[in-house]
């Protein structure tokens, strides 16, 4: 089978590895791809949101089956598009990308089909008065979201209504996350413990990942701004099983059937991502892909053929399949460029990538990487590599993971220490580290 990756990140190269390791042995393009990709296809130097040229590739190429890795192409439409020219997709339409498009729409999607959610308001632009008279009468801390695509930095839980105020002012008078943020979700603080699981939907069947943990925040403790993620781990313990049947009958479910009743069934990933709550399994936002990190410890802790799930996804036959439960664990760590999330450098050589994929169970995950002139591997951007390791326990996971961070080495490496420790304190107070 011809299957075509769209995208150029850490997550683009976890589902190329993942089909690359099918018995079904694919032949892998990957739209643009990175380094990491160059390795396992052919990487193809086109925009993942150019759907012109995507199209006359999938002609030219006969290729079967599209994963599509990142948002932008999908609320952009290129789904769309090359279902027209006869390729399976897994992702969704452009109108049904618009649960992770536009918070707003999501919000108002919720509330109409009873998903759990927080309390909110949106505001336009030339409502900035009366969002700052909504602020003003709520207690804080308080969360003000950019509706459009802010790259997952356009969350910011404020504190104090002083700083609600200003973060407000920042997205809506200033522009600090471009058109993004000209319109603004507030919503009340929910208390809880925040995890992702993600559906695979044919549009009305669906089977759902091991459950993952981000972490967002830029410094231990989850302190500092937000990223696109400092690493990740699954199974997240946080979700247990009782948990993950109420995510299914509360969320999953009615998106499903919600959709599809306001005439745009959902056909892809559904990543729900969530805050664990004392009254339940709530939604803070949801994205119409994998999550990236989290696509880097969901793929490769499945023992599944990736193939197999991806076409049945995409062509209406996920009825009576199964990803079968995770008996393993995985852990990622990030490794970003000193500065990141603010300005960093770019360039700089990275040392000792095949150091740590030598070792046990260990895989590199490429994202913001380069070939220099030189032929040299460079930082290229701001997450640089995400270091895998899957075991069978949580503990090990992240012990090995670890010992491939130290391995690795380049000018300015950052990283934070103390990814998966939510999950291994509580299995702790379970008894079952």
């Amino acid at each position: 089978m011809r299957i075509l990756v769209l995208g150029s990140g850490g997550r683009e190269h976890a589902i190329t590895w993942a089909l690359a390791q099918s018995p079904q042995r694919p032949e892998l393009f990957i739209a643009p791809g990175n380094p990491g990709t160059a390795a396992l296809g052919r990487n193809v130097p086109i925009a993942a949101n150019d759907a012109a040229n995507l199209r006359k590739l999938v002609r030219d190429e006969g290729i079967e089956l599209v994963v599509v890795g990142p948002e932008q192409p999908l609320v952009e439409g290129v789904a769309d598009a090359l279902r027209a020219e006869g390729a399976r997709v897994v992702g969704p339409s452009a109108a049904a990308a618009r649960l992770e498009g536009s918070k707003a729409f999501a919000k108002a999607f919720m509330q109409r089909h009873g998903i759990p959610t927080a309390a909110y308001r949106t505001f336009a632009a030339e409502q900035l008065d009366e969002a700052l008279a909504y602020i003003d009468r709520h207690p804080e801390p308080l969360v003000v979201k950019a509706s459009g695509l802010a790259a997952g930095k356009g969350a910011i839980v404020c504190a104090t209504r002083e700083e609600a105020r200003r973060t407000l002012r920042w997205m809506m008078e200033e522009e600090g996350l471009g058109k993004a943020g000209h319109e603004v979700v507030i919503e009340e603080f929910m208390e809880g413990e925040e995890a992702s699981v993600f559906a695979l939907t044919d549009g009305r069947d669906y089977v759902l990942l091991a459950p993952a943990q981000d972490h967002k925040r830029i410094g231990e403790g989850d302190t500092g701004p937000n990223t696109g993620g400092m690493g990740a781990y699954a199974p997240a313990p946080v979700v247990t099983e009782a948990v993950l049947e109420r995510v299914a009958r509360e969320i999953v479910e009615p998106v499903l059937a919600g959709m599809a009743d306001e005439g745009h069934p959902y056909q892809g990933v559904l990543y729900c991502g969530l805050m664990i709550t004392a009254e339940g399994p709530k939604v803070v936002e949801f994205n119409c892909r994998l999550g990236d990190p989290e696509a880097q410890v969901v793929l490769p802790a499945a023992e599944v053929d990736w193939v197999e799930v991806f076409d049945r996804v995409a062509s209406g036959q996920v009825a009576g399949f199964s990803v079968p439960s995770a008996r393993r664990a995985a852990a990622c760590v990030v490794l970003a460029s000193e500065g990141y999330p603010g300005s960093y450098r770019k360039g700089l050589p990275i040392e000792g990538l095949e150091a740590a994929e030598a070792l046990p169970d260990v895989i590199v995950f490429q994202a913001g990487t380069r070939r220099a002139d030189d032929g040299r591997l460079v930082t290229a951007g701001g997450r640089v590599l995400g270091v895998t390791a899957v075991a069978e326990s949580l503990a090990t996971a992240i012990r090995r993971a670890y010992e491939g961070v130290e391995v690795i080495q380049f000018e300015g490496k950052y990283f934070r220490r103390d990814i998966g420790q939510k999950g291994l304190a509580r299995l702790a107070t379970a008894g079952s580290v």
